[in-house]
């Protein structure tokens, strides 16, 4: 019998450091997924766009800012030139370190600490080709049904979790119908979904926040 697989989309901000909950979910949360050999039953797509904006000529409004649009467009990028999750989430998840850590300035430094090439991003950004991507991602965000409230929005098996998010795993092995069920699986009981739904910080589309310095 096949392996399923549970799709598992997420839609995030780049970076917020007045929402630390954002880059947690990252750092914290989506790392077990490959610590607990979870990854194996999880189509994971990262989805760069959050709560920006698309105003007249394209032109991209994020809601924290100009350095918000940067980080978006260059993981939007770095998901692009290293299409397998591998190979790009280790570099996001580098620079979502950064951001919990307020130190989202040194976001180049990952690239040697995840063997990739700068130069492919900044390729990718300057060239306008990010742009194109982001483009992509807000129609992707936009079409969600239901429509998308805040970020984060983590979406399991199509039905959105809303803000019980952080209980992410409880949902994707519930929703698991393949033969072979991974050890945090038959670990996990999921009773906790219904028993246990509890809720986590959220940045709503609307909220006005300063932006952040570059």
């Amino acid at each position: 019998m096949a392996t399923s697989r549970t799709a598992l989309p997420l839609f995030f901000l780049a970076h917020l450091l007045l929402f630390s909950s954002l880059p947690i979910l990252i750092i914290n949360y989506l790392t077990k997924l490959f610590e607990d050999d979870l990854i194996s039953i999880v189509d994971l797509r990262l989805v760069p766009w959050g709560n920006a904006k698309l105003r007249g000529n394209n032109t991209i409004d994020c809601q924290h800012g100009p350095y918000e649009c940067l980080l978006n467009t260059v993981e939007a990028c770095a998901i692009d030139i290293w299409p397998q999750l591998n190979e790009h989430f280790p570099f996001i998840n580098c620079v979502e370190t950064l951001v919990y850590q307020r130190q989202y300035p040194e976001w180049e430094s990952c690239f040697e600490k995840s063997g990739l090439d700068s130069k492919l991003i900044a390729d990718c950004y300057t060239s306008g080709y990010g742009k194109e991507l982001e483009l992509e991602y807000a129609a992707e965000t936009n079409n969600l049904h239901p429509p998308h409230k805040y970020v984060p929005w983590v979406v399991v098996d199509g039905q959105p979790l809303y803000e019980d998010y952080e209980n992410f795993i409880s949902y994707v092995c519930k929703a698991y119908r393949g033969s072979s069920i991974p050890k945090a699986c038959s670990e996990l009981s999921i009773d906790k979904i219904i028993q246990g739904k509890s809720t986590h910080p959220v940045c709503y589309k609307e909220t006005t926040v300063p932006s952040l310095s570059s």
